[in-house]
């Protein structure tokens, strides 16, 4: 069962791939899978990024077999490796876990120019989503000073939890790095089913390098998109339910290791 906090809030509606050719509305958030499902190890779905496209053209997740951070900008699909190199990914390679979004921005604004921290640039988003917005898609451009981020290495089964995985995680820095991130905020609740607070991934402007984001030292006057939405549609791989209302709680500890492990 859903926690109703969900349901006043955010608007969460379950699938299987039989459903997933339905037509979607703007402002409506995908995901394939659940976190907490990728937590336990879950690294091989059955969803094509050919069929992830449908659903969005901006956002993030990972690959069969955890094989890299994946990035989605402008209806491309990007691997970066466990070096931090990129690549584009193939239509017919498939995804374990990945949130995308038909990204149509009602917030495009530019950043004073001053320097931020990555804390400093976070409380910069916080200002400019909505109150009432649940859930919104980020997408920042301009130069970095620094980017700090990861990618891990490609897993074989029987695969380990995730927590043991991030323990072999590559940590890399981009220096003076013009490019974009992206990503999204969800509420403290959604954690379980999604990653609660901000999860960003970057990729360098000519798609050469990227990862996911575990901190940033911003050059100044970057341009920032938020799309705000307050619907997300989960699709479910076999043997994958919903979270109970207590997940959040019990997987808070896992998540902020994996997601914001430095």
């Amino acid at each position: 069962m859903l926690d109703e906090r969900w349901i006043r809030s955010l608007h969460v509606e379950s699938m299987r791939h039989a459903d997933l050719h339905e037509e979607r509305e703007p402002h409506v958030l995908f995901q394939a899978s659940t976190i907490g499902a990728l937590l336990d190890g879950a690294f091989e779905g059955d969803l094509s990024f050919a069929e992830l496209a449908e659903h969005g053209d901006l956002g993030l997740g990972t690959l069969n077999h955890l094989d890299g951070e994946m990035i989605a900008l402008d209806g491309e699909f990007f691997r970066a490796d466990v070096d931090g190199n990129a690549t584009r990914i193939e239509a017919d390679e498939r995804t374990p876990f990945a949130v995308v979004t038909a990204f149509e921005p009602a917030i495009d604004e530019q950043l004073p120019e001053e320097e931020l921290s990555h804390e400093e640039l976070l409380s910069r988003l916080d200002e400019l989503v909505p109150e009432d917005a649940s859930s919104c898609a980020i997408r920042l451009d301009g130069r970095f000073d620094l980017v700090r981020a990861r990618s891990v290495p490609r897993q074989e089964p029987p695969y380990r939890p995730l927590t043991e995985v991030v323990a072999e995680q590559h940590v890399f820095e981009l220096a003076d790095a013009a490019g974009t991130m992206l990503g999204f905020r969800f509420p403290a609740y959604a954690e379980g089913i999604e990653v609660s607070g901000y999860h960003l991934h970057f990729i360098s402007e000519d798609r050469s390098r990227g990862g996911h984001v575990l901190g940033s030292r911003g050059a100044g006057r970057l341009r920032v998109a938020v799309d705000p939405s307050s619907d997300l549609h989960v699709e479910l791989p076999a043997g994958v339910e919903l979270a109970d209302p207590d997940l959040a709680a019990s997987t808070h500890a896992a998540v902020e290791r994996v997601e914001r492990l430095r």
